[in-house]
């Protein structure tokens, strides 16, 4: 008797005949003759207790067609090969087709679903290859039915599918001072504790790039000013060495010296202990300079994923007042202002700075000069974004302004807007954690469904209704897919799982990660807010109170629900503003392919993003603020605000101090200033012309448009698929 079936993954579950009398039916609604349900049983039951304690899916379907063909419905047996053989063929014809669009390196939605990948290179071909034939094999063998029921039908998305089998998780904010007191070893060589700043630097690079390779989102540094500024102090010390094997005297009394500041002075008029410490600090701050000048350029070139991609890397930084951590801060902007190789900006890492009261908000904190040139910065290099600390949602009790580690306690966030602080399971912070998966609904799907329903009330309680049935059904997947990653071993993740994750030291290569990732965080996400509301009230939530009170109504229904899932399921749940790059357009076409176009909700190519107002809806940047504050409280695995300015930026660092100062106004956690920025790449001159197609002052034709997607830049938009560059040209300047 069938007991137990192995499932094509591997995977053991229990026997249900239901499953064979349910496509032994579907077999005979395709014969004249019909279904007989007493055929059906019959076979299914002879099955049932003929067959071994444990069989294979493909062993049982093989004894369905015996069966039916010893029947007296050989016409059944029939249709059931054919389907077998059809979904066969179905799927090998599906899979030929999509790789000839790949070996041809068309420009589609399937090659240009991210930006950060060049799928034209051999190397984003087998990424685009692998990807591509993986996420069916998830489908079938690694979602249950109703999920992939869901998933086909546009209900739900799945992110980083594609690496569902590999268990990897997405993201790792990097305690990186582990990495540069004790070094590390996760390939044929060890690498050395740092003693320098370049050094450093390096192996910040390295952990980036080795932990991107084995994880599917980005890699983040919460603190890098404050893990990079001992090795200012040693880089100092090392030059006033250097100076006593020149001189034969003895400096040892300057090397703890208390400096106020490092920063490059003439030596003239100076003398005696002065002069030495003058000199040892303008070393050291141009071997400062070109260490952060390295870091940006390896960012920019260091490949990983089989090198099709830089590393998707974002620093955190602002808070440390040491008079290193400034020369740190200082010398990284000082970088990024004038650019990489040529000039060009630098698209990552993704640069953001902590606000703080206290630290660097108000004319009398101690890192208020260092905020004005990151403002500075931004207006010419898109970054640093801005992450608002003192958000109330961003607090914590244990933060303490002379407390050396008070990183720890403060929030920082990586990539296009993850966001992990709140930790049912440990302390909460940001260092040594990170996001294990997310799955975005379509809330603009089951708000149009709801449309017809002509009474408002009955029509929003019908959509309430729908959100919690799909909201159990997300939750339910984010569940099985983490207990699908809790089966991985330690040493699968060599770096992640010995030196960077939270609790990791503790494992032994061939333990499972069980123990540990529950410090991660699961992500609920969430698209086309606007969209979601036009169907259910006429208008979306930047031109209606109304829509505006249902939209938070919405969003907190959701933020409930998730923390509802983390007491049942014991996982940090969360909502996320999902930062929409492929996923904006792949929604819209599945439901205007459903239910047609339909005015203000199906009518574009994609769907707003998250909680965002409309960017074709003109509105101040402070109305825009208003609406789209109070979101950010109920996101807790992430969210942006974003202001789009005319003209050069790069004469107007005013104008991203004014945004800052409404976030701060606001209550608002994340969020940057898009504007336009050109760049010819034959002579290298600049502008913020919209339109510019011939540099004016060579002529030439060859110019880059640098643009920010979601979250993150990208310096040509002919990697953008049409539903994002559809949005680009829509985007209008909030005065």
């Amino acid at each position: 008797m069938i007991q137990t079936v192995v499932k094509r993954d591997g995977r053991i579950v229990g026997f249900n005949e239901e499953k064979i009398v349910t496509a032994i039916r579907k077999a005979m609604l395709h014969t004249e003759k019909g279904e007989d349900m007493a055929l059906i049983r019959q076979i299914t039951d002879h099955i049932s207790f003929r067959g071994d304690s444990q069989m294979t899916v493909e062993a049982i379907q093989d004894m369905v067609e015996m069966e039916l063909m010893k029947s007296s419905r050989k016409d059944v047996a029939k249709k059931y090969i054919a389907y077998r053989n059809q979904r066969r063929i179905a799927r090998k014809a599906k899979t030929r087709d999509m790789f000839q669009e790949i070996i041809n390196i068309k420009s589609n939605d399937i090659t240009r679903e991210n930006a950060n990948m060049n799928a034209d290179t051999p190397a984003g071909m087998m990424m685009k290859f692998a990807s591509e034939t993986t996420k069916p094999f998830v489908d079938d063998f690694l979602l249950d039915e109703e999920v992939m029921e869901a998933v086909h039908n546009s209900y739900i998305h799945i992110h980083d599918k594609d690496y569902y089998p590999t268990k990897s998780l997405t993201c790792c904010q990097h305690p990186l001072d582990h990495i540069l007191k004790n070094g590390f070893c996760v390939g044929h060589g060890e690498s050395r504790p740092a003693k320098r700043i370049e050094t450093a630097s390096v192996l910040a690079c390295i952990s980036m790039e080795t932990a991107q390779n084995e994880m599917h989102g980005g890699q983040a540094i919460p603190a890098f000013d404050f893990y990079m500024a001992p090795y200012v102090r040693s880089t100092f010390i090392e030059e006033l060495k250097s100076l006593e094997e020149l001189t034969s005297a003895s400096y040892e009394h300057l090397y703890n010296r208390e400096v106020s500041d490092y920063v490059e002075c003439p030596l003239d008029f100076l003398s005696g202990d002065e002069r030495i410490v003058q000199h040892a600090m303008n070393k050291t701050v141009k071997r400062v300079h070109q260490a952060m000048e390295a870091f940006i350029h390896n960012m920019n070139t260091i490949h990983s994923r089989g090198g099709n991609q830089v590393v998707f890397s974002s620093i955190n930084y602002g808070t440390d007042t040491s008079a290193e951590g400034r020369c740190v801060i200082r010398e990284l902007l000082g970088s990024t202002y004038r650019g990489v190789g040529n000039g060009e900006t630098a698209i990552f890492p993704i640069q953001i700075w902590k606000k703080k009261r206290g630290v660097s908000y108000l004319p009398t904190d101690r890192n208020y000069d260092l905020y004005e040139l990151a403002c500075k910065v931004s207006a010419r290099r898109f970054f640093p974004n801005f992450l608002n600390l003192d958000a109330t949602f961003n607090q914590s009790e244990e933060w303490r302004a002379d407390d050396p580690k008070r990183y720890i306690h403060e929030v920082a966030t990586m990539g296009c807007r993850t966001r992990v602080f709140e930790n049912r399971f440990g302390p909460k912070t940001s260092v040594g954690r990170g996001n294990l998966s997310f799955s975005t609904v379509n809330i603009v799907r089951l708000a149009i469904e709801c449309m017809d329903i002509e009474n408002k009330e009955q029509r929003i309680a019908q959509f309430f209704a729908k959100l919690d049935n799909i909201l159990e059904l997300t939750a339910k997947q984010l569940h099985e897919r983490m207990e699908f990653q809790r089966t991985a071993f330690a040493k699968q993740f060599p770096l992640l799982m010995s030196a960077l994750w939270v609790g990791s030291e503790k494992l032994k290569p061939t333990d499972t990660i069980a123990s540990v990732i529950n410090q991660g965080t699961l992500g609920i996400g969430f698209i086309g807010l606007a969209e979601c509301l036009v169907a259910l009230t006429g208008r979306h939530h930047g031109e209606s109170a109304e829509s505006q009170e249902l939209g938070v109504k919405i969003i907190t229904y959701m933020r409930d629900r998730a923390n509802d899932f983390s007491e049942r399921y014991q996982h940090n749940y969360s909502v996320l503003a999902t930062p929409a790059e492929g996923l904006s357009g792949k929604f819209t076409r599945a439901d205007r392919k459903k239910f047609g176009v339909i005015a203000g909700i199906t009518d574009r190519d994609y769907y707003t993003n998250s909680n965002h107002v409309p960017v074709y809806y003109k509105c101040s940047a402070r109305h825009k603020a208003e609406v789209e504050a109070p979101y950010h409280a109920l996101t807790g695995g992430g969210h942006i605000f974003y202001v789009e300015i005319d003209g050069d930026a790069t004469h107007n660092p005013d104008a991203i101090m004014r945004v800052v100062d409404m976030m701060d106004k606001y209550n608002i956690g994340y969020g940057s200033v898009n504007h336009n920025r050109n760049r010819c790449l034959d002579c290298g001159y600049e502008n913020s012309d919209k339109e510019l197609k011939v540099c004016p002052k060579c002529g030439s034709t060859r110019i880059d448009k640098l643009q920010r997607i979601t979250g993150y830049l990208v310096g040509t938009t002919d990697r953008w698929n049409s539903a994002k560059l559809a949005e680009l040209n829509d985007r209008v300047i909030h005065e």
